[in-house]
């Protein structure tokens, strides 16, 4: 919609561009009125060529993404094309507007030699503008090859600037990023190609998830790995793929166990991970309460101590 506003704005600029000279060359040729319309016939010739072939993108977009569901489960290949076409579209777009818009610029004498009078006389300015126009092009130039190579597509998991969401949006210039509490966080399209970031869902939507717990020496890891196989085959959470439970660092007053689950997708892989962190510490707590984390402290009475001391002797 973009395009469409920029566009309709341009046609009313050139809409007063061609009155004012209409009414200037009435003026001063009061008979060649026929002749300076036949003669800028090209300008409507382009605008309704640019119209139509804007159009003509929109409406071969809109089909071919109808053969896709973005919705379904499995939408991977969905995901791919809907990013490439999504990106060509606004792409092929913007060449067909600069293109239209060359066209109808140099129909106008007057413009024209504007322009020239430009580059000619303002050579000091046009490197400025040069090197300004270099994000620019840089931008549009990382938009592209984000469409060509597809480091991320639409509706991938990703984690961004410690961020955790889905990409939203991607566009020749910037990227939006829809993070998980509904903010949206928004990058040029150059971040991802300068900067590393991690994609969860980049060959498939299956992830899996992590889960600590720090326990006292005497837990009996037998019946965690019974209890956790029982929790995880009791949701729906759970793609029955991973179920791992392994002890991972002993350190000096705990040890380290670590779950590994795995899920569908991200954000359910994030609800089973609440989940069987919360059953199981309800189960040591329900179970084997000693075996919560403890701190132990050794305190020796002074007349043991001294009794120690002459046996010794």
């Amino acid at each position: 919609m973009n395009y469409f506003k920029l566009f309709l704005s341009f046609l009313v600029l050139i809409a007063c561009l061609f009155v004012e000279e209409i009414v200037l060359s009435v003026v001063e040729e009061p008979g060649n009125f026929l002749g300076l319309i036949i003669r800028h016939n090209v300008i409507f010739i382009s605008l309704s060529l640019t119209w139509f072939l804007i159009l003509m993108v929109k409406f071969f977009k809109i089909e071919l993404l109808k053969r896709f569901d973005i919705n379904k489960e499995d939408n991977l290949r969905s995901r791919k094309v809907y990013t490439q076409i999504n990106l060509l579209e606004k792409v092929v777009v913007f060449v067909i507007i600069v293109f239209g818009v060359g066209m109808v610029l140099i129909s106008f004498e007057s413009i024209r030699q504007i322009g020239i009078g430009l580059f000619a006389s303002a050579g000091v300015a046009g490197i400025i503008i040069g090197l300004s126009a270099q994000r620019v092009v840089g931008a549009l130039l990382a938009g592209i090859q984000i469409a060509i190579t597809q480091p991320f597509r639409i509706d991938d998991a990703v984690l961004v600037e410690n961020e955790w969401g889905w990409i939203e949006e991607i566009n020749l210039t910037y990227v939006v990023v829809r993070i998980w509490d509904k903010r949206r966080l928004v990058l040029p399209s150059t971040y991802f190609l300068e900067k590393p970031f991690q994609n969860w869902t980049r060959n498939s939507a299956d992830i899996i998830g992590s889960i600590f717990l720090y326990t006292d020496y005497q837990v009996d890891f037998e019946s965690l790995r019974k209890e956790l196989t029982h929790l995880l085959e009791s949701t729906s959470l759970w793609d029955k793929k991973v179920n791992v439970l392994q002890v991972t660092d002993a350190k000096q007053h705990t040890v380290e166990i670590r779950i590994l689950v795995s899920a569908h997708n991200s954000p359910t892989a994030w609800d089973l991970r609440v989940f069987i962190r919360e059953k199981m510490i309800e189960f040591i707590q329900n179970n084997y309460p000693e075996s919560l984390p403890k701190s132990r402290v050794l305190i020796k009475h002074p007349e043991d101590a001294k009794g120690s001391k002459e046996e010794d002797s």
